[in-house]
């Protein structure tokens, strides 16, 4: 079975499946500088926020290895300038802080230049070999929650290429073709730049899975006429609360859910966890050029002039959650359930 992967570290450089000419051509970006990061980043040629943090840890990797100083100190101030530069690219996702936090204890820790150089791509290989550790840990919760035959909704794109490898609302469906288990994927399109409509439909295609494209406002008469077991998504951001930040569109799932009565999920590794957020209120939400919506593929769909409101993401409040399957089983949404995660 071919699982894709985002992000790949070889002879000191990054390799970066470019996310943007899927799913028509498959091409690697090489990535040599820390600015090219940031613009990989900014521009969603790497998207998924545990690739994102993925990524950012291999840009601080490479930032220790461009700089050629050999005063210790000075490395430091440089790396941790670029890490701080890193944290800028992207507003939402909390796994890039969270990565970029890591690399940052790894480089104030070092006593030498060469440590340092050695000490933060450790720190950058360990973190994506957990996250496919995690990945596959959060399938395996997520698959007790469906049964042979189910047919499951799913928006934006949480697979393989958002992590480090089978994803997080994907991960389930990897695992249920390796084992011969009958699930049956309805993709939402989901705007803006239609991520599940040229990513996850073509990753789980090239996994064999039955996939479904929908557009996203088909997605109530799609539970109703094509009789949905349950929606499970990924998340960028969840709160201490539970209220949880993923691509726009997800909120309405989460209503959606609740009036036909069938389950609503988020999988998302602890990392995604922000404790600091109280709730999804104090989330920053990303809003994105205009262009994405009033243009399709370059081409013009809107009248001149007109106002535009783009929100990248949206929050389902806690309270339509059924629950959240992180790498440690599924839990409930609520402040009490998360705090004991990670006590």
């Amino acid at each position: 079975m071919n699982i894709p992967q985002s992000v790949k570290w070889e002879n000191d450089t990054i390799l970066l499946l470019d996310q943007r000419k899927l799913p028509h051509v498959t091409e690697y970006m090489t990535l040599e500088s820390v600015a090219s990061v940031f613009e990989a980043i900014k521009s969603l040629a790497v998207r998924g926020a545990p690739a994102i943090g993925i990524a950012a840890a291999f840009g601080v990797a490479l930032s220790a290895l461009h700089h050629k100083t050999n005063d210790i100190d000075e490395l430091k101030e440089l790396v941790l300038m670029d890490s701080g530069y890193l944290s800028q690219s992207r507003p939402t996702a909390v796994n890039l802080f969270w990565a970029l936090n890591r690399m940052n204890d790894v480089i104030i820790k070092t006593n030498s230049t060469k440590a340092l150089r050695e000490a933060v791509l450790a720190e950058a290989l360990a973190i994506q070999a957990e996250d496919a550790e995690v990945c596959r840990s959060i399938g395996e919760h997520a698959l007790e929650l469906f049964q042979d035959g189910d047919r499951i909704m799913t928006i934006c794109n949480a697979g393989s290429i958002a992590t480090a490898k089978y994803g997080t609302a994907l991960a389930p469906f990897f695992l249920a073709k390796e084992r011969g288990i009958d699930l049956s994927v309805f993709a939402c399109e989901t705007r803006p730049v239609f991520q599940g409509a040229r990513l996850t439909t073509w990753e789980l295609m090239q996994a064999g899975v039955d996939v479904t494209l929908i557009t996203d406002n088909m997605a109530a008469h799609t539970m109703k006429t094509k009789h949905i077991s349950a929606v499970i998504t990924g998340a960028d951001r969840i709160a201490a609360n539970g209220d949880s930040a993923n691509k726009i569109g997800t909120f309405g799932l989460a209503v959606l859910a609740k009036s036909f009565g069938i389950p609503f999920y988020i999988a998302a590794p602890l990392s995604t966890f922000d404790l600091d957020t109280p709730n999804g209120d104090a989330i920053p939400i990303e809003e994105r050029d205009p262009a994405e919506i009033t243009h399709v593929n370059g081409l013009k769909v809107a009248p001149d002039g007109v106002s535009v409101f783009n929100p990248a993401f949206d929050v389902a409040p806690a309270e339509l959650i059924t629950g959240i399957v992180t790498e440690k089983g599924v839990i409930k949404p609520d402040a009490a359930a998360i705090a004991k995660l990670f006590n």
